[in-house]
């Protein structure tokens, strides 16, 4: 009886010491998310550190053909390393329905009181792509959202694992809810996706705006 007694208790304590971990885990995490977005300065440091951007990818068609009367266009998407434009970090392949393609990115800006020198600094995430005949929901990914993008993954070199998950799960659901973390200096600026009826021999280069909107520059494909 003394050890079915003694048996109780051990499970009653760790019962407790769990539920304990349950919530400090949670507390745990509401501060870290403040401290990553306030008071983290190795993420600031690199935040303040993005580079300002003018072409962060391109786009041309692969082939174009007609199949039961319905027009394909194939695609090649290259996503480009911020520091070399002529560097690959990203590159896929997509079918699209249709000549005119849909190219939508995330935009997030953080403000001047959050980096060192009071610059705003921006990260551009891609999205996904669609055609005209598509629901923008039925798209083709292109980064996968809550994962780091290849594109920075410098940013948070410095911080753990779990600290790391948590920023990019943050960043990304700014793309379901603008203002989520605005009082701590950052945003999402929408108004990104831009569309284009594509043709082979050229290549469209995605290029950012001194206001942050994207467009596509043109040129042949040599």
């Amino acid at each position: 009886m003394k050890a079915i007694k003694y048996t109780y208790k051990i499970l009653v304590l760790l019962a407790v010491v769990g539920a304990g971990g349950f919530f400090w885990h949670h507390f745990a995490t509401d501060r870290t998310i403040e401290e990553l977005l306030v008071e983290n300065e190795d993420l600031k440091a690199a935040i303040n550190n993005l580079s300002q951007e003018d072409q962060i990818g391109y786009a041309k068609v692969l082939s174009q053909e007609t199949r039961d009367g319905q027009l394909f266009t194939k695609i090649l998407f290259v996503e480009a390393d911020p520091e070399d434009f002529t560097k690959q970090i990203l590159r896929k392949e997509y079918e699209i329905q249709g000549a005119v393609v849909h190219f939508d990115t995330l935009i997030v800006t953080f403000d001047g009181e959050l980096v060192k020198d009071g610059k705003e600094r921006a990260m551009y995430l891609w999205r996904r792509i669609y055609g005209e005949k598509q629901p923008p929901e039925q798209g083709f990914p292109i980064e996968t959202a809550g994962q780091p993008s290849p594109r920075y993954a410098q940013l948070c070199e410095k911080l753990s694992i779990e600290e790391s998950q948590l920023f990019w799960d943050e960043i990304w659901q700014l793309s379901n809810n603008s203002k989520r973390l605005e009082k701590l200096g950052i945003k999402a600026v929408y108004g990104n996706a831009v569309y284009r009826q594509l043709k082979p021999g050229l290549i469209y280069i995605f290029k950012v705006s001194s206001t942050g909107s994207l467009y596509p520059e043109i040129i042949p494909d040599l």
